[in-house]
């Protein structure tokens, strides 16, 4: 994933679309939005299963691209972030038999 994450991050810088962090977490709130979107169009607003669509899939990379820029923003590296949260869930699933904190 830091190969993803420098390729994203230089796409950004080449094409001038710095923003701070707090514009950067917007955005992905924003394509998440899109995405939710999309999710309640193909399953009939939680009437039926969604079945996966190209709109869903081009909205899925909207987010990662976003969630890339934003680590890259806050400098953090995606892939050691991604690593720690695999080794809380795994974890918590040890213990628990299930991933949610609890809280």
């Amino acid at each position: 994933m830091r190969e993803e994450q420098q390729m994203v991050a230089e796409f950004a810088r080449s094409h001038e679309l710095s923003m701070d962090p707090q514009a950067r977490f917007l955005d992905v709130l924003s394509e998440l939005g899109e995405l939710t979107k999309e999710l309640l169009k193909a399953s009939n607003y939680g009437k039926r299963p969604p079945i996966a669509t190209e709109e869903m899939k081009e909205e899925l990379g909207d987010c990662l691209f976003s969630l890339l820029c934003l680590a890259d923003s806050l400098n953090l590296d995606a892939k050691t972030a991604l690593e720690g949260a695999l080794g809380k869930y795994q974890k918590r699933f040890a213990e628990k038999r299930e991933i949610g904190s609890g809280k």
